[in-house]
């Protein structure tokens, strides 16, 4: 199946990368759902933006912790980097990611769009400063504004938000122009983001799914299943591409 996989992205002529928490899982990253995800552990209420705007330094205790002290120490593992090889050599356009961790642009992608936003950058409602979370000092919580002192929000999208419309556009035109969605690491349920893999199969896409369990994509829309983890499917797409990554200290999955 990586043989004919391999296949049918060489035959195209724009493929995108679709992605999920499982991409990171390997990376030492839970994900949210599930009897081992972060909702197990934390209360989602910390990410609404209602709780956010009315109780800001208790929810930065939260944000912080999982987002800063705990994510901020994983590193790109050989999926991510394999998507930046295969870019590399013209077979894949972009990356679309529900993920806010910024592993693909460590791992090497250049094309990313982020769905749900990232945490590498920091925002302020009120005048609309941004800063890389490198400019904030976080132990003093919570992080304002050097320009109006308002409370700095994670520009990630908060549970009661919209999708930015730039990166929702932009997602739907790749889902309608692309004739290969590669679909990693994501179960299928969380919308919106979860409506643009259907999309582009309604557009002609072939759908490549990899997954170490079947999704809500698998029995609908899938084209080819590659069940396995994040690193060794993709793995196992580079050889039958005839592509190399270099499986360094970076990967965590060791």
């Amino acid at each position: 199946m990586y043989d004919e996989a391999a296949e049918i992205i060489r035959n195209a002529r724009r493929v995108t990368a679709f992605t999920g928490a499982g991409i990171s899982v390997e990376s030492g990253i839970p994900p949210f759902r599930g009897e081992e995800g972060l909702w197990s552990r934390y209360d989602p209420t910390c990410l609404d933006i209602t709780y956010f705007n009315a109780r800001p330094e208790e929810a930065w205790v939260v944000i912080r912790e999982i987002f800063y002290d705990f994510f901020g120490r994983a590193k790109a593992n050989l999926a991510h980097r394999g998507l930046a090889v295969m870019e590399a050599n013209d077979l894949l356009h972009t990356v679309i990611t529900q993920n806010i961790d910024n592993l693909h642009q460590e791992g090497g992608s250049r094309e990313v769009w982020e769905f749900h936003g990232t945490a590498q950058q920091l925002v302020c409602a009120a005048c609309g400063q941004d800063y890389h979370v490198s400019e904030v000092d976080l132990k003093d919580l919570p992080p304002r504004c050097g320009r109006c002192e308002h409370v700095l929000k994670p520009d990630f999208v908060f549970f009661g938000e919209p999708i930015p419309e730039r990166v929702h556009s932009r997602s739907l035109y790749e889902a309608q122009t692309s004739d290969v969605f590669l679909v990693i690491g994501t179960t299928g349920e969380v919308t919106p983001a979860s409506l643009i893999p259907p999309l582009a199969k309604r557009h002609g896409a072939h759908i490549i799914e990899i997954n170490p369990e079947p999704s809500a994509f698998t029995d609908t829309i899938t084209d080819v299943f590659l069940q396995a983890k994040a690193t060794e499917a993709v793995a196992g797409l580079l050889q039958a591409l005839g592509l190399e990554c270099d499986d360094d200290a970076t990967r965590s999955d060791q």
